[in-house]
């Protein structure tokens, strides 16, 4: 008897603790190091995005350059602020993409899609743009404004941007407000994460036609805080990560809500993984008040078990300073893109 009432006290205790001390993560070794040799001229800024492609080259979207904006009339015109570089499989600096390009601003991510071509997101011009291989342009998605108040006004309405299916919202319901990334299905569908401004996830298909969106600004199911990353299984399940609300969401491929998990403090990156057992890389965003907190990343399965967690916040090798982007090409060789320590880290996982 009194070993049942001691068994029943811890497991009251243990119901009563949040999830990440119930599922105490393991944790996983790896080793880091410098991927990229750059060329005399050129200094990597914040690094919104890097990814890689089928051949092992990498690609980053990084915040530095210099931003012009002019002021009068009805306009106001700015662009420079971010770069977009390539690397081969060695880290040699190849080429720079896009130069002096209208739509680079302020560098939100870069990503890889199957057939090797590269999308880059922008969150302050609203642009989505689509690059061929070649580096060609071939999509846009999203407009940027035609006028920039100054000083900036906060966001207006719900956070769900304008909706589809409603009469007269055409080309509005692909008007991005601070996009944050973007995702595929095995269709071709496209997903964006506009999730700074607004609060919600948009759909279109191969094509960039405007399908759906679904989310607004709350802490309810299918609602978010922001949406800061966005990720797709196999089978064409969305994965969004809700930092606003310290969690990711999981919705079926039309924007049902299926499932969450709380467990992975506040998720800024998200990749998954390739092939048929796939895996779920989640970033703990460190806070902006304090950047020597938080930082790790985990594993999970895509059901949201965790597999174990690596790194911690810093300024060294194998320490990291607000994740932004992870490319998991590979399921235990990452690349990591840092915001605050200025840099795009190469992880191998034991």
């Amino acid at each position: 008897m009194r070993r049942f009432l001691s068994l029943l006290v811890a497991a009251a205790f243990l119901a009563g603790l949040p999830a990440a001390a119930q599922n105490a993560a393991p944790e996983i070794a790896f080793d880091a190091l410098n991927p990229l040799t750059l060329p005399d001229d050129i200094f990597l800024g914040e690094v919104g995005g890097v990814a890689a492609n089928s051949k092992g080259d990498i690609f980053v979207y990084t915040r530095t350059g210099h931003p012009t904006v002019s002021l009068g009339g009805a306009r106001a015109f700015a662009h420079g602020g971010s770069r977009l570089l390539q690397f081969d499989r060695n880290g040699k600096f190849v080429r720079e993409i896009g130069q002096g390009i209208y739509g680079f601003m302020v560098a939100q991510q870069v990503r890889i899609d199957p057939q090797d071509n590269i999308w880059i997101v922008d969150q302050m011009t609203g642009y989505v743009m689509k690059f061929d291989p070649a580096g060609h342009v071939q999509m846009l998605l999203g407009r940027k404004p035609e006028a920039i108040p100054v000083p900036a006004r906060p966001p207006a309405g719900d956070g769900g941007g304008a909706r589809g299916g409603l009469p007269g919202a055409g080309a509005q319901s692909d008007v991005f407000n601070r996009p944050t990334d973007v995702a595929w299905d095995a269709a071709g569908n496209i997903f964006v994460a506009d999730g700074m401004g607004n609060t919600r996830v948009a759909k279109f298909n191969s094509k960039g036609v405007f399908i759906k969106s679904w989310g607004s600004k709350g802490s309810g199911p299918g609602m978010f805080g922001t949406v800061s990353a966005i990720a797709v299984d196999a089978q064409g399940n969305v994965y969004a990560a809700d930092g606003g609300n310290k969690r990711i969401q999981v919705f079926d491929n039309n924007g049902t809500f299926k499932t969450q998990y709380t467990n992975v403090g506040t998720p800024a990156a998200l990749c998954i993984t390739p092939g048929p057992n796939q895996f779920l890389y989640s970033s703990n965003s460190n806070p902006p008040e304090d950047f020597d907190i938080a930082g790790e990343i985990y594993k999970m399965k895509l059901d949201g078990t965790i597999v174990g967690k690596f790194g911690r916040a810093g300024k060294l090798p194998k320490e990291f300073g607000t994740v932004n982007a992870i490319d998991c090409r590979s399921e235990n060789n990452l690349l990591v893109g840092e915001i605050a320590n200025m840099r795009v880290q190469k992880l191998a996982l034991h």
